[in-house]
């Protein structure tokens, strides 16, 4: 009988002991969101390397990049003049033509640009539904 009041006491302490440990695994953790860290103790896929460019290589890229601006600026201004030029250089009947057609030009890509925009609204309406 002494027997049987020890076994069962043995087997309530285990299962208590037992349940306890069941317990400790499910606490949260500050690392809940990254189960690596829980297994390993730290993350293995997050290293990224840092690196600081030299003042030198910086200030060459900023040099570089100003340059770069400078010529864009120059180009579009030679550009803007050759147009100018081009036109200033004909006849008086055929300057006439070249701003008329300049004009039509520049409706007919507004019209497109607006069909385009029509089109791809239409478009999106049918796929937000």
């Amino acid at each position: 009988m002494k027997n049987i009041l020890y076994i069962r006491l043995t087997v309530f302490v285990f299962i208590l002991v037992a349940s306890l440990a069941a317990c400790n695994a499910q606490q949260y953790k500050r690392s809940i969101r990254n189960p690596e860290r829980q297994l390993f103790g730290k993350s293995l896929n997050n290293k990224t390397v840092k690196y600081r460019e030299s003042r030198d290589v910086i200030r060459a890229k900023k040099k570089q990049a100003a340059n770069q601006k400078k010529l864009d600026k120059e180009y579009r201004k030679y550009v803007k003049d050759q147009r100018k030029h081009n036109i200033e250089i004909q006849s008086p009947e055929v300057k006439s033509r070249m701003i008329e057609n300049k004009k039509e030009t520049e409706l007919k890509y507004k019209e497109m640009k607006k069909n385009r925009k029509e089109k791809s609204k239409k478009t999106g309406n049918k796929y937000s539904q």
